[in-house]
């Protein structure tokens, strides 16, 4: 049951993380990218970390894979908006198809 577990694990994190590479390739500017790499990307990461938490079922394994869990959890939102604003301070164009422009309405 265990080696079940982990192999749909392994298979659910495998297909976040080629739909996180097929959006980077096919989207059209930095902002959608940065968005399927950093939203879907983080889904496959902790769900494959989480499988080898669970096939191996020992301490030493489970708390740095939570560990690892949390800090993607944690920072890779805050990188991509940062990222994202330094790209947009510097005039990285939109795609011509972007409807709202949020940080325009600011004044900047």
């Amino acid at each position: 049951m265990s080696e079940a577990i982990t192999a749909i694990l392994l298979l659910i994190g495998s297909v976040f993380m080629l739909l996180s590479a097929v959006g980077v390739v096919r989207m059209p500017d930095l902002f959608t990218r940065m968005h399927a790499a950093t939203k879907v990307g983080t889904v496959g990461v902790s769900s494959i970390v989480l499988a080898a938490a669970f096939y191996f079922q020992d301490m030493k394994v489970v708390a740095p894979a939570l560990l690892i869990i949390v800090f993607f959890l944690a920072t890779a939102p805050v990188a991509a908006h940062m990222i994202g604003r330094a790209a947009y301070e510097f005039g990285v164009a939109l795609w011509k198809g972007t409807v709202i422009d949020e940080w325009k309405k600011q004044g900047k």
